[in-house]
């Protein structure tokens, strides 16, 4: 048995890293813990002591010697003192060894719990010297169970857990699966250190590229700043220390390859990468796009931006749900409004007006039809010349038989020479009205 134990602690040193001390100390601590519960026997001055190269156990108390005895946990009777003590007298301590049979049962339970317990605080003290160092990089590792939304991931030696907070929304696991995760923090509570991994933080998008593009690694490529909706989009402003290396470019990669290795282990993510610009201005106008500006006015006090834009590209430039205004805020640091440029198109509608009137004085008909023409993008007279009656009838509002006399008006004004803003003299051929 006692070899038994040395073997076994031997064991424990050489594979779970527990020093061998360290666990004999434990199991003295645990049989003297348990020996102390004891309501029948000595236990004043306890001693336990374990041979480190035997295993043999031995136990101790010091007995005061008292005649006669009264409390048999903390006196001897005179006449056993004098066993251990020849000279013994009332009031002397007398160091008494135990029969460690007489707690064989107790010291065994002892000595299991202890070495249980020592193997769970070494393996989180590993855990956290291994992993304090650790916050920041991406691990991978096996779904190995689930409590309420948390998912715990097996490491290998040791297990991490994904929190629901720190889950994407639209991602679901099963059990055997292989995830990678981001270390987000190693917390040290009443239960021990544990491993935090998160897969929504936008710095697991940028470990990702960093592992993925060279140029970042090197420093050569920055990543100035990141905005993420886990699950649905991300934007990532880059830029180039070196003017030969195109920022963008390089996180996309050669038919980007980069890129795609990192939406597929973002389970299809969208990536925006734009080029950072330091003037705020053609930064917002950057991470816009595909969406085009008309306009923008800085609101620099509140750090608030309005930006303009047609009618026809309100809906892309603020996104689905306004994610994009919200990544692009978030991106910049400023906030952004988009609002539909009226000033734009108040202008654009009144050069069409003036486009048709002077379509409708030169050719010399009504400005409804004009109106049509111009909208359908024949707003010249050389326009229409150019296209044929067919293509004139296709427009709304327009008869076959107007159409040939809008034609006929057209070449005629072309051999006239007529100048096109001139109003002409009244013309032989009139545009039938709309039956």
């Amino acid at each position: 048995m006692n070899g038994e134990l040395i073997a076994l602690l031997e064991y424990y040193e050489k594979e779970k890293g527990i020093e061998k001390e360290t666990m004999v100390k434990a199991i003295e601590d645990g049989i003297a813990a348990a020996a102390l519960k004891r309501k029948d026997e000595a236990t004043r001055g306890l001693q336990v002591t374990i041979d480190r190269k035997t295993g043999t156990i031995r136990a101790s108390v010091k007995l005061i010697v008292a005649d006669p005895s009264r409390d048999p946990h903390s006196e001897i009777p005179l006449l056993r003192a004098r066993r251990f003590k020849p000279d013994a007298k009332v009031g002397d301590e007398v160091q008494v060894d135990l029969d460690p049979k007489d707690f064989g049962r107790i010291a065994a339970q002892a000595a299991k719990q202890a070495i249980m317990q020592r193997q769970r605080s070494a393996e989180k003290e590993r855990i956290f010297v291994e992993f304090k160092d650790r916050v920041g990089d991406i691990v991978s590792g096996v779904v190995r169970r689930f409590e309420r939304s948390d998912v715990f991931v097996d490491l290998g030696k040791f297990e991490a857990k994904l929190p629901s907070r720190e889950r994407v929304s639209t991602e679901e696991y099963q059990m055997g699966d292989r995830i990678r995760g981001y270390v987000l923090a190693v917390e040290n509570d009443s239960h021990g250190p544990e491993i935090i991994l998160s897969r929504s933080h936008p710095n697991f998008v940028r470990r990702l590229f960093e592992l993925e593009v060279s140029e970042i690694a090197d420093k050569t490529v920055e990543i100035k700043n990141i905005a993420r909706e886990a699950g649905f989009r991300t934007k990532l402003a880059v830029a180039s220390r070196d003017d030969k290396v195109d920022p963008v470019g390089a996180c996309v990669g050669m038919r980007g390859v980069r890129v795609k290795n990192i939406v597929r282990e973002l389970n299809g993510e969208k990536v925006d990468i734009i080029r950072w610009y330091p003037d705020i201005k053609e930064f917002v106008s950057e991470a816009m796009k595909p969406a085009k500006i008309k306009s923008i006015d800085l609101d620099e006090p509140n750090k608030r931006i309005i930006v303009r834009v047609a009618a026809e590209e309100l809906s892309l430039a603020v996104g689905k749900r306004g994610q994009n205004a919200r990544l692009t805020s978030k991106l910049t640091g400023w906030h952004v409004s988009i609002e539909k440029d009226e000033a734009g198109e108040a202008a654009f509608a009144d050069k069409l007006s003036q486009v048709t009137v002077v379509l409708a004085q030169s050719l010399g008909i009504p400005e409804t039809i004009a109106s049509a023409l111009v909208h359908a993008g024949f707003s010249s007279i050389d326009a229409i010349q150019t296209a044929a009656p067919s293509d004139l009838e296709q427009i709304p509002g327009i008869t076959a038989d107007q159409a040939k006399a809008i034609f006929d008006l057209a070449q005629r004004r072309i051999s006239e020479n007529a100048p096109t803003g001139a109003v002409p003299a009244a013309a032989e051929t009139t545009v039938p009205a709309a039956s």
